[in-house]
């Protein structure tokens, strides 16, 4: 009898735990990120974090893409040198290119964001609307005066379902774990 409940609680938590994982490809979800910038030479070395979310309900995986604040939803918190930037202060805010997050076939290659005389998160200097992993310094909104100074790197935040079905799960496995020991 003790096995067979054993047995049906290790069911039940295995079968939560698979379904806050599963994610319908056509079911758009609001996808968050970590962000960390690692500047190792420049006026302010150090690290800096931040975050952004988008909603990914215009993506389809295929190609490159990119979403901006205004076909993704797109906001960005960057705390610099004291300061705490948003999309807002991002230099082509106000005609909705820029801030934007880039994908290549649905992976995310990086944010594109720049803020004047402050700092730009890019990829290559020549291709400004495609996001990625640098960071550069800036004297003025014109990208000739970037120096790179440091890398960015990025990190999904995962879903509080998902948080809660492992949660679960493992409980479970304490529970059934536990009464075995007790059973022997």
């Amino acid at each position: 009898m003790k096995l067979s409940t054993n047995l049906g609680l290790a069911t039940f938590a295995l079968a939560i735990s698979l379904t806050t994982f599963e994610v319908k490809p056509t079911q758009a979800a609001v996808v968050n990120y970590n962000f960390t910038v690692n500047a190792t030479s420049g006026a302010n070395p150090g690290q800096y974090f931040g975050s952004f979310r988008y909603d990914d309900s215009n993506l389809n995986g295929i190609g490159e893409e990119s979403l901006d604040i205004s076909n993704g939803l797109l906001s960005v918190v960057f705390d610099y040198l004291g300061t705490r930037y948003t999309e807002v202060d991002d230099i082509d805010f106000p005609t909705g290119l820029a801030p934007l997050v880039s994908f290549r076939d649905g992976q995310l290659l990086g944010l594109s964001y720049l803020v004047e005389d402050q700092f730009f998160i890019g990829g290559d200097l020549n291709t400004p609307f495609l996001g990625g992993n640098t960071f550069y310094s800036i004297e003025s909104a014109d990208l000739l005066t970037a120096n790179q100074v440091g890398t960015v790197s990025y990190s999904t935040v995962p879903e509080p379902l998902a948080v809660l079905g492992t949660a679960i799960a493992s409980f479970a496995g304490l529970c059934v774990n536990r009464r075995k020991k007790a059973f022997l």
